[in-house]
């Protein structure tokens, strides 16, 4: 389903997500992106390199660390991730109602917060 919905961004789902957190955090180090996502740092840089390859991101290294930040490219592409979660959300609503659909996005969310 997820997948099905990014496609209006023209990235898959955790491509998608990835670019959001740079989004979000321009900056952010790739092991933090990991922990938000639960990828191991392979496959962190894998992903990285790729949206690099559109344009979409762009690595510095400041001193011994990298960081990652979103192109203009990439940050125009924001509006579409964020109707792409949207329309995710209302699609898993319609098919477990309005109540289960919001808790499994609160629960979601709380999940996350614990993990990073």
């Amino acid at each position: 389903m997820a997948d099905e919905e990014f496609t209006i961004t023209g990235l898959s789902s955790s491509y998608a997500f990835l670019l959001m957190v740079v989004n979000n955090k321009p900056g952010v180090q790739p092991k933090e992106i990991g922990q938000q996502m639960q990828l191991t740092p392979s496959t962190i840089t894998r992903l990285i390199e790729k949206l690099e390859q559109k344009k979409l991101v762009e690595r510095k290294t400041n001193g011994r660390t990298t960081e990652v930040y979103p192109t203009d490219k990439g940050l125009q592409l924001e509006p579409k991730i964020k109707e792409a979660w949207m329309n995710l959300f209302h699609r898993y609503t319609e098919l477990l109602g309005k109540e289960e659909g919001e808790k499994l996005t609160s629960n979601i969310y709380d999940a996350v917060k614990i993990l990073i």
